[in-house]
C-alpha cells in the first residue's frame, strides 16, 4: 500500500508541472481597456474678492470635461460683516483658458466652449458677485489651474468647405461638405450660414432644402439675405452631402461661419442634440 500512495504523488507532481509551464500565458493576456471617462466637472478655489465695508465673496472656478464642450462656471460663497451672515449670491463675468501660454477658449460666465482636450489650464475670470438678498456687490479678477484629463470626445459629424477666402466686390461659389460619421442618432441635421450684418452681403442658393430664414412679425415676409438655413434629412454615414452657396460681397469685407445642429437621441429625451461649428471662410 505504500508503494501505491507514492505511486500517486508521482503521477500528481506530474500533472502539475505542466500547469506550471502554461500558467504564465494565462497572465500575460492583455487587460481589457479602461471605460471612458464619464463626463465631469472639476472645480478650484480662484480667490476673495472683498468689498469696502466688510463683503467677501469666495470664488471658483469649474470647467466640465468629457463632452465635445467645456463648460465654465464661477460659484461664489459670499458674506457681510459676520462670518455668519451668509448670503445666497450670483456670479457673472468673463472667462480665458489657457494652455501653455495660449488661449484655447473663452466666453461669458456662466458659458462654454469647444472642449480643447486633456491638459493643464490657466483660467482668468472677471466676475461679478451681487447676493440675494442685497448687500454684497463684489467685482474683481480671480485666477486657477485646473487639469483636464478626459480625452476629445470622437467626432460624430464634420464640416468641409473647398475654399477659405473670400474677395469684396466679387461673387464667390464655396462647396460645403456635410459628414456624420456616427452609427448614433440620425440622418436628420440643420445647417446654418452666416455673413456679417451690415455690409451688405448675399447668401443665396437654389439648393431647395435651403432658405433665408423668416424674420419679422407676421405677415411680413421680410428675410436676412446674409444667412442660410438648410435642413439635411439624408446624412449616413458614408454617404456625405453637399450644399453649394453663392457668397455675393460687396466692397465691405465680410467672412462666413458655419455650424451645424444634429440630433442624437436618448430615446424621447429631450437635450441630446449637439453643434458642431464648421469652418470660417475669411476676406481679405
Amino acid at each position: 500500500m505504500p508503494r501505491r500512495w507514492t505511486r500517486l504523488r508521482i503521477l500528481l507532481g506530474a500533472a502539475v508541472l505542466p500547469l506550471a509551464l502554461v500558467s504564465p500565458a494565462w497572465g500575460g493576456t492583455d487587460p481589457a481597456p479602461p471605460p471612458p471617462e464619464a463626463p465631469s466637472t472639476l472645480c478650484a478655489s480662484a480667490g476673495v474678492l472683498h468689498g469696502a465695508h466688510g463683503q467677501r465673496a469666495a470664488v471658483s472656478l469649474c470647467a466640465g470635461s468629457g463632452t465635445p464642450t467645456m463648460a465654465v462656471s464661477a460659484p461664489a460663497s459670499c458674506r457681510r460683516h459676520a462670518p455668519i451672515a451668509r448670503y445666497a449670491c450670483r456670479s457673472s463675468g468673463t472667462w480665458t483658458a489657457r494652455r501653455a501660454g495660449e488661449t484655447v477658449a473663452s466666453g461669458t460666465l456662466p458659458g462654454s466652449g469647444q472642449y480643447p482636450g486633456p491638459g493643464t489650464y490657466e483660467f482668468t475670470a472677471t466676475v461679478r458677485v451681487r447676493s440675494m438678498p442685497e448687500g454684497v456687490d463684489v467685482q474683481g479678477t480671480v485666477h486657477t489651474t485646473l487639469t483636464l484629463t478626459a480625452p476629445v470626445p470622437k467626432a460624430t459629424h464634420g464640416i468641409e468647405v473647398d475654399r477659405s477666402t473670400l474677395r469684396p466686390d466679387s461673387v464667390t461659389t464655396l462647396t460645403y461638405t456635410v459628414r456624420r460619421f456616427s452609427d448614433q442618432g440620425d440622418g436628420s441635421a440643420r445647417f446654418g450660414l452666416i455673413a456679417q450684418e451690415g455690409t451688405g452681403a448675399e447668401l443665396t442658393t437654389s439648393d431647395p432644402r435651403c432658405v433665408n430664414p423668416l424674420i419679422g412679425r407676421y405677415p411680413a415676409q421680410d428675410r436676412l439675405p446674409h444667412a442660410l438655413d438648410c435642413a439635411l434629412t439624408d446624412l449616413q454615414p458614408g454617404h456625405p452631402d453637399t450644399v453649394v452657396v453663392r457668397v455675393a460681397l460687396k466692397s465691405p469685407c465680410s467672412t462666413v461661419v458655419s455650424k451645424l445642429g444634429y440630433w442624437m437621441p436618448q430615446g424621447q429625451a429631450l437635450y441630446t442634440g449637439g453643434m458642431l461649428a464648421g469652418p470660417t471662410v475669411t476676406c481679405g
